[in-house]
């Protein structure tokens, strides 16, 4: 990791005092800040060779419409061989007609709120982003538990995301060569976890990171982009942009399922 030093640096109590600020990154831009605080710095690895960012239009992260995916025999095996062949090339996909109406989905990106980064004290940089997070699965949060701005489409979004969810192990059970319920009895449906971030305007957009790159530790991710964008996948050493579409939702094959999977 490249890094520089600097013994007048106290990068602990400049965590510690942005911690106890308990405004997240929302606060510093509330407040007006005109420079990005050093804890936000992102260190550039000199020695990684991942950083290749693909020409618009050179790759293009694979759309699949499920609208027929109950029809019958043929459409459903048509499908599932792109499901499969996504999942094993990219490992991400974009589904749509998926089942879960256009205004839930843009209600939830209007109606969550959020805290702030996770992992503060042991990453080697914060991410310039808050997050709100709750386990949804597989005991679910009583209502009065969840801040009243937001816990009806909260509850909503998660119900039917958990429709889709068990939708999408049944086409990967079936990719498998595995009986459509397989995953499913597993239990890669039982619990969830919900997770919102939020990305303010940044001052100085070229030292900070939004999120690092990283995998998901789960079987699967399903993710709704606001219309603002910003999201990359790594595909054939390249970094590859993901443009948001208006209605669909991006998939992602985690860790959990690779490993039990490969």
């Amino acid at each position: 990791m490249a890094t520089t030093c600097d013994s007048s640096y106290d990068r602990i109590s400049e965590l510690k005092a942005f911690d106890d600020t308990k405004a997240g990154v929302k606060g510093l831009v509330d407040a007006g800040i005109t420079k990005v605080p050093r804890i936000f710095h992102h260190l550039r690895d000199d020695r990684d060779n991942t950083s290749l960012v693909a020409a618009e239009g050179k790759f293009r992260i694979p759309m699949i419409d499920l609208e027929d995916v109950h029809k019958g025999p043929p459409q459903r095996k048509e499908i599932v061989d792109r499901v499969r062949n996504a999942s094993e090339t990219w490992g991400f996909f974009e589904v749509v007609n998926h089942g879960i109406p256009v205004d839930v989905l843009e209600e939830m990106k209007d109606g969550v709120g959020y805290n702030s980064n996770f992992d503060l004290f042991s990453s080697p940089s914060a991410n310039w982003r808050d997050t709100f997070s709750c386990v949804m699965a597989p005991i679910s949060p009583r209502p009065e538990e969840l801040p009243a701005a937001f816990r009806d489409i909260m509850m909503e979004y998660s119900n039917k995301v958990c429709k889709l969810a068990t939708v999408l192990f049944e086409l990967l059970s079936e990719a498998l060569g595995l009986k459509s319920d397989h995953l499913k009895e597993m239990d890669c449906v039982k619990g969830q976890a919900l997770l919102s971030h939020y990305y303010p305007a940044c001052p100085e957009p070229e030292l900070a990171m939004g999120t690092t790159k990283h995998s998901d530790p789960d079987f699967l991710t399903i993710l709704l982009q606001d219309d603002i964008g910003g999201l990359q996948i790594f595909h054939q050493n390249h970094w590859i942009d993901v443009p948001p579409v208006h209605g669909a939702l991006v998939v992602n094959i985690g860790d959990l399922l690779q490993a039990s999977t490969g």
